[in-house]
């Protein structure tokens, strides 16, 4: 087994702004005339600084900032601008110049800064960017501005799951990172971007990341690494000090997330309703009983004593019916042609532990996620379940199919008549047994293009499609791929958006399916289908071409217009008009765009 080591100087530069470019284009909104700025708020670690930071770049702005220890001075956050004597008329006065100020952490501001901010706000004459942590107390002052509706308020909800991963791939010098591995960093650390820097730096400089068999990817395996940082995170649990509920915590941390019966298990009701009180143990629909937030039950598994570990710990006699209730529930969703997502822990927490996993289990989690379109994670799924069965017939099925929809082989599975094979997708919807043979598979032939090979032999939206594409019906494929979507069949639903755009006759429209199906698209993890061939195929000029591959390695506009020896306007244009043609929303969309049109011409 190969370690990942890193030097720690080598862990300096920032990471890459990622999944926030709606947001983005909203704060920089909030800056344009006759605007009065913006509050931003979110949970702690959220990327709200990072954000603000980036739309407020090279545009001479004045910063201030709250601390904990400084909130009982007087003008603390504006030491460096007004004079500490200064009244509250002075403080004003003295800012009279500057028409931008970013407020950072303004739920730390002193009393007498929190009031400045506040009558800026009130005459309107700065330009405020306020930055508050969503949860925590703060003064007064800085409350009113939004709950005054002085300012408008822009809450920051935690990063996608795919978002996270395309920051983690990201990252300067970064290892790649497996799915499952970018999947329970993201559970873990629950959006908070500080605590995800924190456990990525301590995997590497531990050498606590192991390269996959196989691959180019590493993961991590094993207990949560108790940093700093991830026990400043923690101290709700670890600093508890009635020894029932610490006992109670530990408990569930070694029982989580198996359903649970208080009372079998020998738990005191009293401590539970306590702990869930305090915001520590929940209980969910179904009454199994868990600890609140994922990292306190990592850290507690990683912080007890080997004895006590080893007393407490799970063993097949307990988690082997809970794994199998996951299997059956997962056939029984994809019998339901519903594949939305749905907890199963007790795999991912086997597959955190680095213990064994059926192979039988593991095919039908990789068959899931494959169905949602989640390719790589797929693949991750199938690995694990050959790295404990050694040679398992479903699990090597599915690493094929997980490879062939994602363009990894050169050569991909055949149907009848010589037309390349979709990818294995449904044989029979309705059934919750494991697909058929390739050359049987009748919604393969929906996906490339034969509707009339599947002719009776589907049901559902999967009938729906089939019937939509034999009419040609653009309008009827757009709204199969919608209930596709709804149902968490990502992949298929981006192939029927890019069907109905050639069909479309109206550019507006076409141009619509097409961005609808690119959006989709790049959230299947580098899926490359015959179907989405053609999104990566627009009809680019030579100079469109050129910019569109610039932009997409990340230069910035004026960058690229400093390389062609052109102006950052014709830049910008020549992106717009590329946007347009190719169905893409943003810039984000161009690396995908751009590895498609490769992977297709090759």
């Amino acid at each position: 087994m190969t370690s990942y080591e890193r030097a720690a100087r080598t862990l300096d530069p920032p990471w890459p702004f990622t999944g926030r470019e709606s947001e983005l284009d909203l704060v920089r909104a909030s800056l344009g005339a006759g605007r009065d700025g913006l509050v931003v708020s979110g949970p702690v670690g959220c990327g709200k600084s990072r954000l603000v930071a980036e739309a407020t770049r090279a545009t001479g702005c004045a910063r201030v900032a709250g601390t904990p220890a400084a909130r009982h001075l007087r003008f603390a956050a504006f030491a460096h601008l007004v004079p500490e004597t200064a009244s509250l008329h002075g403080a004003h006065r003295h800012l009279s110049g500057i028409r931008l100020l970013v407020v950072d952490d303004a739920h730390l501001l002193d009393d007498a800064s929190a009031a400045l901010v506040h009558q800026l706000a009130v005459h309107g004459r700065t330009r405020l960017v306020v930055v508050t942590t969503e949860g925590a107390p703060a003064p007064a002052a800085v409350s009113r501005l939004w709950t005054g509706d002085l300012l408008p308020r822009l809450t920051l909800e935690p990063l996608h799951r795919e978002d996270t991963a395309r920051l983690l791939a990201g990252v300067p010098g970064g290892a790649d990172l497996e799915p499952l591995t970018v999947n329970r960093l993201h559970h873990l650390c629950q959006g908070d971007l500080r605590l995800l820097r924190d456990l990525l730096e301590a995997l590497r400089e531990r050498g606590l990341l192991s390269r996959v068999d196989g691959t180019d990817t590493w993961a991590w395996r094993g207990p949560l690494p108790v940093t700093a940082t991830v026990r400043e995170r923690a101290a709700k649990v670890l600093d508890r000090s009635c020894p029932g509920e610490r006992e109670t915590l530990e408990r569930l941390a070694f029982a989580e997330p198996s359903p649970l019966d208080p009372e079998r298990e020998g738990f005191d009701p009293h401590t539970l309703e306590q702990l869930e009180a305090d915001g520590l143990a929940h209980v969910d629909d179904g009454g199994a009983v868990r600890l609140a937030h994922p990292l306190h039950g990592a850290v507690l598994r990683a912080t007890v004593g080997r004895l006590r570990a080893r007393r407490l710990s799970r063993t097949p006699d307990h988690w082997g019916p809970a794994l199998e209730a996951e299997r059956v529930a997962l056939l029984a969703r994809i019998g339901r042609a519903d594949v939305r997502t749905a907890a199963a822990p007790v795999g991912e927490w086997l597959v955190a532990e680095d213990a064994p996993l059926p192979a039988g289990y593991a095919a039908v989690r990789a068959r899931y996620a494959r169905l949602r379109g989640e390719l790589r994670e797929a693949a991750a799924w199938a690995r694990e379940g050959l790295r404990g069965a050694g040679d398992d017939p479903a699990c090597r099925r599915e690493l094929a199919l997980a490879a062939a929809q994602s363009g990894d082989v050169p050569a991909v599975p055949t149907i009848a008549g010589g037309r390349p094979h979709g990818g294995g997708a449904v044989t029979r919807p309705e059934a919750a047994g494991p697909p058929g043979a390739a050359e049987d598979d009748a919604y393969d032939a929906v996906r490339l293009g034969a509707p009339g090979r599947a002719a009776g032999r589907l049901t559902g939206v999967f009938a729906a499609h089939a019937d939509a594409l034999a009419r040609g019906d653009g309008e009827a494929l757009d709204r199969v791929a919608e209930r596709l979507e709804a149902r968490g069949f990502l992949l298929f639903a981006a192939e029927a958006h890019a069907q109905a755009a050639r069909l479309y006759r109206d550019p507006r429209d076409a141009r619509t399916a097409r961005t609808r199906a690119v959006t989709l698209a790049r959230r299947c993890q580098g899926a490359r289908t015959p179907a989405l061939s053609g999104l990566a195929l627009g009809e680019l000029t030579a100079r469109q071409r050129q910019i569109v591959d610039l932009a997409a390695v990340g230069l910035s506009n004026r960058e690229i217009a400093e390389k062609l020896t052109l102006s950052v306007r014709t830049v910008g244009n020549h992106l717009y008009s590329a946007y347009a043609r190719l169905g893409a929303g943003d810039r984000g969309a161009l690396p995908w765009l751009v590895s498609a049109r490769g992977a297709c011409s090759a």
